[in-house]
């Protein structure tokens, strides 16, 4: 199967809701299951209005808690098991890689590298399954939340969705993920 694109538009700034674009090259022949998962999620319109929480500069951005609680019982707690490592792919910048506890525990998180040297995330595991093709510039400019006070609880969040969010205003957010027709 060919690459597939997709599209994010992401809010970098929520007092000024004009989106940025993310294009995302999806490599079903890299990691199959990662791979139809993301594109179930995209198709199904889970990452709508989905908040950008964790942000480790020089290493990740991540996302997948939807906005519906509902939503995250229906696909983030329905787990999917571990596509092996392609010879050549890695986590490097720009890639794409579902978020994981251990093994086959990959559900709806998921993060994009900031950097080339986390090689260490091949050998736990973490398995690419797209890269950004373009907006890696927006990729890295979302939202951190540097304040150790207001730490996000990803058990309360998965509960409460955007509802719990709310408390952290200022989060970049995905406001719609879509496939784009080839050219």
């Amino acid at each position: 199967m060919s690459a597939v694109r997709v599209r994010l538009e992401v809010v970098l700034d929520p007092s000024r809701p004009d989106p940025q674009v993310i294009e995302l090259e999806v490599h079903p022949d890299w990691a199959p299951l990662g791979a139809q998962r993301f594109l179930q999620l995209v198709d199904c319109n889970y990452y709508t209005e989905c908040r950008i929480y964790r942000v480790i500069p020089g290493f990740i951005c991540q996302w997948g808690i939807p906005a519906s609680p509902t939503e995250y019982k229906k696909w983030g707690d329905n787990k999917i098991k571990d596509d092996p490592r392609k010879a050549g792919i890695g986590n490097t910048r720009g890639m794409l890689s579902f978020a994981m506890s251990g093994p086959d525990s990959r559900g709806s998180q998921l993060f994009i590298n900031y950097d080339d040297a986390n090689v260490q995330l091949d050998e736990q595991g973490f398995t690419p399954f797209a890269q950004v093709t373009s907006g890696m510039d927006v990729a890295e400019a979302v939202y951190e939340e540097t304040d150790p006070a207001k730490k996000i609880d990803q058990n309360e969040a998965k509960q409460l969705g955007n509802a719990y969010f709310q408390r952290f205003p200022k989060l970049s957010y995905i406001s719609r993920a879509y496939r784009v027709a080839p050219s």
